[in-house]
């Protein structure tokens, strides 16, 4: 599915938002493997850390404490993103790092007229002046003003979810708040679609969440199983992809890449 630009963008860039206001359900896993993956097939690709806690920076080899300009100097117009952006140990890959200061950004940020569309401004720039073909936004688990300025500023939504019962419950006030955003301020933001993540094909509550969403939603045909070297990598500072390129965690975000690129 083709993503719709501005005329701001390089022609072909593709801004994706992973987004779930649950926690734990694999989201900045799947930021950063994804984003990883991407880079890994030569695309040009920025994985942007719109978290406080910081983890995709980290998931990447980046420590918060060695960062000396973060995502909040650029939300509070101390910084370009340009100048906030690092290099990654994969060529394609860049990340945009976040620090705990992220936190003060939505109180900072209240009383201004442009607080949706910071980071709208920000990045076109920064993608007009690096070329990026994929921007990947890890975002909090939360519905804050961070989401929402990332969401302003994606032409898609992706949806990481865990196979497990109350997952429908969460997905619809989720989907809720994307139709709120689309109908406000970015009219272009779709769904992409749902990944489904730490998949254990033992247990059939799995297979019956899996059958269920896939009535009602897009899911991918890439599966995320339950896996010890996805877990073990960001302690690593790596995207599984370096860590242990071989297993079945890896392979499967080589597989959702290899999806969104191509479907």
């Amino acid at each position: 599915m083709a993503a719709r630009r501005t005329a701001t963008r390089n022609k072909g860039t593709r801004v994706i938002s992973v987004v779930n206001q649950k926690g734990g359900v694999g989201k900045t896993t799947t930021a950063v493997n994804l984003a990883a993956s991407v880079a890994a097939a030569e695309k040009k690709t920025l994985l942007l850390d719109m978290d406080p806690q910081g983890n995709a920076s980290s998931g990447v080899g980046i420590r918060p404490r060695s960062v000396e300009r973060s995502v909040y100097d650029v939300l509070i117009g101390r910084a370009t993103l340009e100048e906030v952006i690092l290099g990654t140990e994969i060529a394609m890959l860049d990340v945009a790092p976040a620090t705990q200061d992220l936190v003060a950004a939505e109180i900072e940020l209240v009383d201004e007229t442009d607080r949706a569309s910071r980071l709208k401004t920000a990045l076109a720039k920064a993608i007009a002046s690096r070329g990026y073909e994929y921007v990947f936004i890890d975002c909090p688990p939360s519905l804050g003003l961070l989401t929402v300025n990332a969401l302003a500023a994606s032409d898609r939504v992706l949806v990481p979810l865990q196979c497990e019962y109350y997952a429908l419950e969460g997905l619809t006030h989720l989907m809720a708040t994307i139709d709120r955003i689309k109908g406000g301020i970015n009219k272009n933001l779709e769904v992409e679609g749902i990944v489904l993540t730490m998949f254990d094909p033992r247990n059939n509550l799995s297979h019956q969440v899996a059958e269920e969403v896939r009535r009602h939603f897009r899911v991918f045909d890439a599966v995320i199983p339950r896996n010890i070297r996805l877990s073990e990598a960001p302690s690593h500072g790596k995207p599984a992809l370096l860590y242990d390129a071989q297993s079945k965690g890896a392979q499967g975000y080589l597989s959702l890449a290899r999806e969104l690129i191509h479907g």
